[in-house]
């Protein structure tokens, strides 16, 4: 591994920062604290700072020392509203929140990456270091590109990375074309009639029909669905009642839907709807779906994909991978892919403990390697 020498001299600086955060994680769009921070080291580096777009996102520009491309590098700050069980020194100090994707280790690598570059500027082009808000399903991407900032900050390119906990230490892996799943959110509220439990005949009972509408949804991706598509349908909540003796008026659900086929995800969605208007038919109440897109598919640019294993490779390298499998998991990223050319990697650093988990840890000694991967992606694609 040939992680920059000046990288490694700030190793324990780097590991300071990303324990401070992980003590104060902040959820999306109340990253208040994280965006302080991240402006605060970004002017002291001399590196011309820009708030407040997509509510608590940072930007900073730096100029190279020669002319080239304009290269994004982003990284996202927002936590996760999970109630943290590591017992580590510097677990959340915050209840109920805790950074258990790794975000406070991304922002900290790209901290890094900024003040590598900063201290002697000896690269082509210039650097927008871009820390986005609320990754986490809240729509942190499409807030800061509604506020401006591909036009106020025009980039030829764009790269990001996240951590995974199920590599090893070291591996930089890229996907090259799709590479993560889009995602829609959806709510379905189930009204009825709310009645006496020991008197179920006086009510329409919403739980019931949301249990059905369950098991029905399930058969969307088995009987609708050709069976080569990759898309997953999921409940992941169910609310209804108060009381052990009343039978109440309204039950909700709530879950995603994966899909790499857009046109496949928007015949779920009908199917989803038909179900729905079906119940409220059958059992006499009244059925809504709301559904909305939250990340798109994310696309590496395949040329640029490549690109990105070179500089890998010359970092780590027979540890430089290039990825064939799909992930269903999503990534707001793929918003500024749409916009901007540009590339995704995965940096392992094997601690074995799933993202969103509330026993997640991160290996710190991973953190020159990611701030090493996007410095270098600045100097060869500044260049290029």
């Amino acid at each position: 591994m040939t992680i920059p020498h000046r990288i490694q001299d700030f190793a324990e600086d780097l590991t300071a920062i990303r324990r401070d955060l992980h003590e104060h994680p902040e959820l999306g769009f109340q990253e208040v604290r994280t965006s302080g921070i991240v402006a605060a080291e970004l002017t002291r580096l001399g590196i011309e700072v820009t708030t407040g777009l997509g509510k608590t996102g940072v930007v900073g520009v730096l100029k190279g020392n020669r002319p080239g491309k304009t290269i994004g590098l982003r990284a996202d700050m927002d936590a996760l509203p999970i109630d943290e069980q590591t017992n580590l020194p510097w677990s959340s100090k915050t209840p109920g929140v805790m950074h258990a994707c790794g975000h406070d280790a991304h922002t900290t690598m790209l901290l890094g990456a900024a003040r590598y570059l900063a201290e002697d500027r000896d690269f082509a082009g210039t650097a927008v270091f871009i820390f986005q808000p609320a990754e986490e399903g809240l729509g942190g991407a499409r807030a800061m590109i509604a506020d401006g900032l591909f036009t106020q900050f025009p980039c030829d390119e764009i790269y990001g990375l996240h951590n995974s906990p199920f590599h090893q230490p070291g591996e930089i892996g890229v996907k090259p074309g799709q590479a993560m799943a889009g995602a829609n959110f959806f709510d379905i509220t189930v009204t009825g009639k709310g009645a006496h439990a020991a008197m179920p005949e006086a009510a329409v009972d919403p739980v019931v029909i949301a249990a059905d509408l369950v098991g029905q949804m399930q058969s969307i991706k088995a009987r609708n669905v050709p069976s080569g598509e990759r898309i997953v349908v999921s409940i992941t909540q169910i609310h209804a009642g108060s009381a052990y003796n009343v039978i109440p008026g309204e039950a909700t659900l709530a879950g995603t839907v994966r899909y790499f086929n857009r046109e496949t995800a928007a015949l779920v969605t009908e199917r989803m709807q038909a179900l729905c208007d079906g119940a409220a038919v059958a059992y006499g109440c009244t059925v809504t779906l709301d559904m909305r897109n939250v990340f798109d598919v994310l696309e590496n640019d395949p040329t640029l994909s490549q690109a990105m294993l070179g500089v890998a490779a010359g970092l780590v390298g027979d540890l430089a991978m290039e990825k064939t499998e799909l992930v269903m998991g999503s990534e707001d990223f793929a918003d500024m892919l749409q916009v901007v050319p540009g590339a995704y990697c995965t940096v392992g650093h094997g601690s074995g403990v799933p993202l969103h988990n509330a026993g997640y840890v991160f290996d710190d000694a991973s953190l020159p390697l990611g701030a090493a991967m996007l410095a270098r992606m600045m100097e060869a694609r500044g260049a290029a």
